[in-house]
């Protein structure tokens, strides 16, 4: 049997009392690449807040890597983006190398070195290895976040909107690299985005989530589904499918 990377079941999220998720259940498997979309204010980042464990759902279960989300310890094997970067105060006085250092996990210490000069490979930012985080801009400030988020080598990347502020070239380059780690290493990926008209060359299923699922499976799925042509209507679903 695969392994399951993620299971929710019946999660559901309120703030103040209003749902922001409601009874969502799904499960990835060992090497699923699922593309997050739904409108603004839709539940996306809330939904992966509350499967990493960072929110405490009103109701529902999670479990990572067959584990209790409560029992699981094992972080190293997750890298995590968050939209907004809130675990660093980009001024602070640090290098960019200084920076991945501080997330690599204890139990790789003897790789540090090694592991850091992957991830910067990885993005491409080598060369700026010792700049500190603060003198950057906005788009390689990113990318110096997306190696953070690699530079434990995950077997599960959660990634929430990591394009938004980087170069079209970067971008393509970054799609390349996500192929490459989930097609070759296996890494189960969720990636949110907004952009529904070149998802479905990277991932291989889809999760359109409006506070509830409105749809999870796969993009052959949802390209012949009568039901999805009616609630998007067909140009709508055609971009997603990108026939247009």
């Amino acid at each position: 049997m695969p392994l399951e990377v993620i299971r929710a079941s019946d999660l559901s999220v309120t703030y103040n009392s209003v749902a922001a998720v409601k009874d969502v259940s799904f499960s990835l498997i060992r090497a699923d690449f699922v593309g997050l979309v739904g409108p603004n204010g839709s539940g996306k980042s809330t939904l992966i807040k509350a499967i990493l464990g960072l929110i405490k759902p009103f109701r529902g279960e999670v479990f990572l890597f067959e584990k209790k989300l409560e029992l699981f310890h094992e972080w190293h094997r997750v890298g995590y983006l968050p939209q907004r970067l809130t675990m660093m105060n980009p001024n602070f006085p640090c290098t960019v190398r200084e920076v991945l250092s501080m997330a690599v996990s204890p139990i790789a210490s003897k790789n540090k070195t090694a592991m850091i000069e992957q991830a910067l490979e990885q993005l491409d930012i080598g060369d700026i290895g010792h700049k500190l985080i603060g003198d950057l801009s906005g788009g390689q400030q990113q990318r110096v976040f997306i190696a953070r988020a690699l530079v434990n080598n995950p077997e599960l990347l959660v990634l929430d909107e990591p394009t938004a502020a980087i170069d079209p070239e970067t971008r393509d380059a970054f799609y390349k690299l996500l192929r490459e780690l989930n097609i070759n290493r296996g890494v189960t990926i969720i990636l949110v985005t907004h952009d529904t008209g070149t998802i479905g060359e990277h991932a291989n299923k889809l999760l359109y989530l409006d506070k509830e699922i409105i749809f999870y499976g796969s993009f052959e799925e949802f390209c012949k589904s009568e039901y999805m042509s009616s609630l998007f209507g067909p140009a709508s679903q055609h971009i997603i499918c990108h026939k247009h």
